[in-house]
């Protein structure tokens, strides 16, 4: 018990003290609930990667009610599955709002669904929380209702790029997948690799579930590209890893960070080796950062494997905890200025919302795949 109240004060500490004043009890005070909703894709080929990132949220969450919960309230949070569908997710950020009483978004998911539902985020005045899988377009139209903890995809891009030209790697070409975020990837590698003068060898979309995967390699295949950069599901990843090796053609793979490289050698085992995947969480298997040992602790607790999706659902809860406890009653407006005064170090990285970026962190990094699934830095 005396460990658990040093290191809720220790991240408090570090997540620096607000003075923010109070108000009259808010209607989730008066119900003793506080109740955080999420649109998402649940279902599917995607929806595997929420399950690892949920399990995360619902640690971090899990943690903070055993310590008494905020202002004595609860956290519980509430998924609806948007099939990744803009329609859909507009539906259920209305029926979070209006039904379900949410005083905040935690965790939502999609580009073009979380651009979709933009407008009734922002017009409901509530705070959106930690979303995942955001291109920077929808980031920018749900900029002032939406935080996102990690770097942009476009910052991803930035450094794989780099990382490759480096190398003297510049036959390159992209698998997206064939939805809003895919196409944005796709543009931001083209841009930067223009901007050094070097041309994008080619790209295939891949169908959210994986119908085409075979095509898409085939034809990257005969692109004969050094290196191919995947924004892929960890199962479209593997498919079409696997059928560009079946096509003789033996290219470096490099995913951007919702490739769970994990994932990828549980399905195709060896054929997994040497994936590089760029990481925009720090490591969960560190030894000397009191998060990730904290993190594996209570991994460890509810029998559950660490990985870096979860890693960030748990980071994300964990934060945004930290906000909650500062924004005092819990109001919309002060939920939005306590992440707004938010600047710290959070498992090594540097956070910083009161610069008014959209994203509070820059942090990416490359780690490589095991064949057992296995990450190397």
């Amino acid at each position: 018990m005396a460990n658990d109240i040093q290191r809720r004060r220790l991240l408090q500490a570090g997540l620096g003290a607000i003075a923010l004043g109070t108000q009259a009890p808010t209607r989730a005070q008066a119900r003793g609930e506080l109740l955080l909703g999420q649109s998402a894709v649940l279902s599917g080929p995607l929806g595997k990667a929420i399950t690892a990132l949920n399990q995360g949220l619902q640690l971090a969450l899990d943690q903070a009610n055993a310590a008494g919960g905020i202002n004595g309230q609860a956290l519980k949070l509430i998924s609806l599955d948007d099939e990744l569908k803009p329609d859909k997710a507009i539906a259920n950020y209305k029926a979070l709002i209006g039904q379900h009483r949410v005083s905040a978004f935690l965790g939502c998911v999609g580009s073009g669904t979380t651009a979709a539902a933009a407008g009734v985020l922002r017009e409901s005045g509530l705070p959106s929380f930690g979303g995942y899988a955001v291109g920077d377009g929808a980031r920018e139209k749900a900029k002032g209702a939406a935080y996102f903890l990690r770097a942009s995809y476009g910052r991803e891009a930035e450094v794989l790029v780099q990382h490759l030209l480096t190398l003297g790697i510049d036959r390159i070409a992209v698998a997206h997948l064939a939805n809003p975020g895919g196409d944005e990837v796709l543009q931001s590698v083209t841009r930067l690799l223009d901007a050094k003068q070097v041309k994008l060898r080619g790209a295939g979309a891949v169908a959210n579930d994986g119908a085409n995967a075979g095509a898409v390699a085939r034809t990257l295949a005969a692109l004969d590209a050094q290196a191919i950069i995947m924004f892929l599901s960890a199962p479209l990843a593997a498919a079409l890893m696997d059928a560009v090796l079946q096509t003789g053609h033996r290219p470096s793979f490099y995913g951007m960070s919702i490739v769970a490289g994990d994932g990828v050698a549980a399905i195709i085992g060896s054929k997994a080796r040497g994936l590089v995947v760029a990481q925009a969480v720090p490591y969960p298997w560190s030894e000397v950062d009191v998060t990730a040992q904290e993190y594996r602790r209570l991994c460890a607790a509810r029998q559950a494997a660490p990985n870096y999706i979860g890693f960030e659902g748990y980071l994300n809860g964990t934060l945004f905890v930290n906000i909650l406890h500062r924004a005092g009653d819990l109001s919309p407006s002060r939920i939005h200025a306590a992440v707004r005064a938010t600047r710290t170090r959070l498992a090594g990285m540097n956070v910083d919302f009161a610069d008014g970026d959209l994203s509070g962190s820059r942090f990416v990094e490359l780690v490589q795949v095991t064949e057992a699934g296995r990450f190397v830095r």
